[in-house]
């Protein structure tokens, strides 16, 4: 089944200890381009997420938010610094000896000095922290799949519409040649006849050479066939389902170029207008392959 390249997943996991939630947003893109959030804590898993991703994406922009709040009492430990303390204290009484000032250190003063007490967050469990972030950052994934899977399918219903009414057009355009043929047989007869009086003396040989020059010029057979057996390459594609993106892309700007050309060749303004409408049926197509993984 094909899918879309647009959708959102989210996942939020909680427990005594710790929330985590995971929030992703893809929108359309030519290549899979990923932009990651979170938490300075987390950085270290930005890599991890990465590789991750991959497995369920193959294709668009995609943004990845990540929330994260630890319940423990102890995230973080008070560390003293003795030796800090220490030359703090040296280094004061010196002072007072040297410019005779009064001695007013208290140990309130001294802690408030920097770097003698540091805060150091509490020792992680890379491993089992990674755990909880891949399991929200799964569910968000598969929430994503599924929302791009299900415009996938109505994407597939619309284009495989298109694709009908495409291959209706060239039929048409097909059933049109023969008559084309015949009224410009009828209005060279009528010609010869208004110019020479007599269509006696109306030589058969040069009309149908005449005939066959102006064929040649406006025969969109193979036009017409190509244009038939992308419809299908396409249709069969969809049916391929995952990943057909870039494929769909290339089969239809071959379905415009052979477009392009029966509309060139058009010496009829019913053709034309099948060209045209041909062309239109074709550009919604490649719009709506836009938005395919």
């Amino acid at each position: 089944m094909i899918k879309s390249m647009t959708g959102f997943g989210r996942c939020e996991l909680v427990s005594e200890e710790r929330r985590i939630t995971v929030e992703i947003k893809a929108v359309n893109h030519r290549y899979l381009e990923t932009g990651i959030r979170i938490p300075k804590k987390l950085n270290f898993f930005d890599s991890a997420i990465r590789s991750f991703l991959k497995q369920y994406i193959q294709r668009g922009k995609v943004d990845v938010f990540v929330s994260y709040e630890d319940y423990t009492e102890r995230t973080a430990n008070l560390h003293y610094h003795k030796e800090v303390a220490a030359e703090y204290v040296e280094d004061i009484r010196q002072m007072v000896k040297e410019f005779g000032l009064e001695d007013d250190l208290t140990a309130a003063r001294l802690a408030r000095f920097p770097d003698v007490f540091t805060m150091e967050e509490a020792p992680v469990d890379e491993q089992k922290l990674w755990e909880h972030v891949q399991t929200a950052l799964k569910e968000a994934c598969e929430s994503l799949v599924e929302a791009r899977s299900r415009e996938g399918q109505n994407l597939y219903q619309d284009l495989m519409k298109k694709l009908a009414n495409i291959k209706r057009l060239v039929e048409l355009v097909e059933e049109r040649s023969p008559q084309i043929l015949e009224e410009y047989r009828a209005k060279l007869t009528a010609k010869a006849q208004e110019l020479l009086g007599d269509t006696q003396v109306i030589e058969e040989g040069r009309l149908a050479a005449e005939i066959v020059f102006f064929s040649d010029k406006i025969c969109t057979d193979e036009e017409a066939v190509r244009l038939k057996s992308h419809v299908d390459s396409m249709a069969a594609a969809l049916e391929q389902g995952e990943g057909i993106g870039r494929k769909l892309d290339f089969i239809a700007q071959e379905m415009n170029r052979e477009a392009n050309t029966i509309l060139s060749k058009a010496n009829d303004l019913t053709v034309s207008q099948i060209a045209i409408d041909l062309k239109t049926e074709i550009e919604k197509v490649r719009e709506q392959i836009q938005n395919i993984e």
